[in-house]
């Protein structure tokens, strides 16, 4: 094995990365980067990893969700606030029904980027690189906006960093101070019943805190702000290794760019690029798995990425399809068990499940979404496990781009509000009532 260095990945094999014509221009924005301040600290990055270890022992849980693909353009008060309103709402309501912590984990701040099936795009008999995210090139259809653009990564960095600032204002400021579930409310709701249980869980929640304080004799400080963390798909290794650093009173490389990054599913590749990068530096990280990956090629994986079995280093998150969850999940789960290691074991019931509809729309449906989510639950429960998190592609906008869900969106829908640039989300309403549907799952003694 080679000597880990922040780049020492250019030495693999790489896949899912942009070619760059101006290397002069790469890697002079790389050199750039690499002297900008720190997007997050290495203590931030200690205390999740601190409270993934517990997740893994069945003591929190974690909810991780955001865009498929951030845009620049996202780097809006209304979009990020939106964003931040749900997810603080479907933590309201795991922690209510599981009486556990949750760890609220968005994939923000850094989601530029995303891998493609194919390297090219043809329009018309027209050939151009395919888009890869707002960090590597851009949408429109033309020869000068396909071509990779180094400056994008700075871009990338900018609209991170003013997204995070904002972030930690919000979480910081009483955004989600549980003396006022009221403000949490959500208005967007169309469903009645959806409604009405949620408005009941927040007076039950209001009731309960009134209890504490009366108790305690006092207004806890904890009850006033939350903790939120970043995550993005470590795809872009340009970028991540311009923010890898090291830092004081603290032993190894921190990928100063996000909390959690993850592997994905496309360049898991043992000796590949990216899991060279990942194995070095100290961040928890977590990896897709789906169902072509094999035992033994997760064990070897594991072995490389978490030689030691730290506690709080591994996150494995299965994206399998509702159809095959239930043959293709319990050997890789045995396996891990087998070894002795204690990942957290997250489900992504989102991307196993996607189809293309008539007019060539991506979608996804409510109800096949759910059924990953249940028999995952049933799966680990079956093998001795726990299933630790849940991981969703959402939006905290009113899009139509997933099917299904109680106001029962179908096809013809998809046309009225479909914004995801790469795959369906989640709208407000749907992630709140997927939320609410496994709720069952979480109770104690479940």
């Amino acid at each position: 094995m080679i000597e880990w260095t922040p780049g020492s990945w250019q030495s693999c094999t790489a896949t899912q990365l942009p070619d760059y014509p101006d290397a002069d221009a790469l890697a002079a924005t790389v050199s750039k980067m690499s002297t900008l301040p720190p997007l997050v600290t290495s203590w931030e990055i200690e205390s999740l990893r601190e409270r993934l270890a517990a997740a893994a022992r069945g003591e929190a849980f974690l909810l991780q969700g955001g865009d498929c693909a951030e845009s620049f353009d996202d780097c809006d008060v209304d979009q990020i606030t939106a964003k931040l309103k749900i997810l603080f709402n479907m933590s309201m309501v795991l922690v209510h029904a599981s009486r556990k912590p949750v760890i609220r984990v968005g994939r923000i701040a850094g989601q530029y980027a995303k891998p493609r099936s194919t390297d090219r795009e043809e329009r018309d008999g027209v050939d151009l690189p395919s888009y890869r995210g707002d960090l590597v090139n851009r949408v429109a259809f033309t020869r000068e906006d396909r071509v990779p653009d180094p400056t994008l990564l700075i871009r990338g960095y900018e609209r991170a960093a003013l997204t995070l600032n904002f972030i930690r204002a919000l979480a910081d400021g009483g955004f989600a101070d549980l003396h006022h579930p009221e403000y949490w409310n959500l208005r967007f709701v169309d469903d009645p019943a959806l409604k009405e249980k949620y408005q009941g869980l927040v007076q039950r929640i209001s009731d309960s805190v009134g209890f504490m304080e009366a108790l305690l004799g006092r207004e806890p400080d904890a009850l006033k702000r939350i903790d939120f963390f970043t995550s993005h798909e470590g795809l872009s290794l340009w970028y991540e290794q311009a923010q890898t650093r090291e830092v004081p009173r603290r032993q190894g490389w921190y990928n100063l760019s996000t909390h959690f990054p993850w592997i994905g599913l496309r360049t898991g590749i043992l000796d590949s690029a990216h899991v060279e990068y990942f194995r070095g530096i100290r961040n928890p990280i977590a990896m897709k798995v789906g169902p072509e990956t094999t035992p033994d090629d997760l064990l070897r994986l594991l072995d490389v990425l978490d030689p030691v079995c730290e506690p709080g280093r591994m996150t494995l998150i299965h994206r399998m399809g509702a159809d095959i969850v239930e043959t293709a999940l319990p050997p890789l789960i045995e396996a891990v068990q087998a070894e002795g290691r204690q990942p957290l074991w997250v489900s992504d019931p989102m991307h196993g499940n996607t189809e293309v509809v008539k007019g060539g729309r991506k979608t996804r449906r409510f109800d096949r979404i759910l059924l990953e989510l249940e028999r995952s639950f049933e799966v680990h429960k079956s093998v001795g496990s726990s299933l630790g998190g849940v991981h969703f592609e959402l939006t905290g906008e009113h899009v139509t781009e997933c099917i299904g869900g109680g106001r029962g969106l179908s096809e013809a829908d998809l046309e009225h509000a479909y914004r995801s640039l790469v795959d369906p989300r989640l709208n407000d309403e749907q992630a709140l009532e997927m939320t609410l549907a496994i709720t069952s799952h979480l109770a104690p003694g479940a």
